[in-house]
């Protein structure tokens, strides 16, 4: 099976006819129910899931999920981790990325010298922010053009005008 991406995982339990509380990892945090089948990562392996409903619940979202017909068989999945396929995710336009994409990329500067490794993203709400682990954390704004000039997935590299000393 290809690489899974996660987006999200069951939080809790809603009610008693088997709904699942998810703490979803997807932007806008809905887009979550827009997948199906979920791969739920039970006993070391993903295991398919088909959504048959789900909706925001005030500030959280419930799903009810196939052949999940209680509150125990619900609560059973707590804390399983969700995710997708890759191909379930819509394409992009050029020069757009998933996160996932950017995770583990080579990181160098236009200089040629080595940063380190995406090791993870974040979001500020001004602009996401690749977080690069090598020879020191460094916080790097994920700004096409300004900052990032190149990104080649297929070669697994990005490239940063940034100062390694920075």
């Amino acid at each position: 099976m290809s690489e899974m991406i996660v987006v999200g995982k069951i939080a809790g339990v809603f009610g008693v006819q088997g709904w699942c509380k998810v703490f979803s990892h997807t932007s806008p945090r809905k887009n979550i129910l827009q997948y199906s089948p979920w791969y739920l990562k039970r006993h070391g392996e993903w295991q398919p899931i088909k959504v048959l409903k789900g909706r925001l619940q005030g500030k959280t979202i419930v799903a009810q999920l196939e052949n999940v017909m209680d509150r125990n068989a619900a609560e059973a999945l707590r804390e399983t981790v969700i995710a997708i396929k890759p191909e379930q995710l819509p394409k992009l336009a050029h020069d757009e990325y998933y996160w996932s994409d950017l995770i583990g990329l080579d990181v160098a500067t236009v200089n040629g010298v080595s940063l380190g490794k995406v090791t993870e993203m974040m979001e500020t709400g001004a602009n996401d922010v690749l977080i690069v682990k090598g020879d020191k954390e460094r916080l790097i704004p994920f700004l096409q053009k300004d900052v990032v000039t190149d990104v080649d997935i297929k070669a697994g590299t990005l490239t940063v005008d940034w100062d390694p000393e920075f």
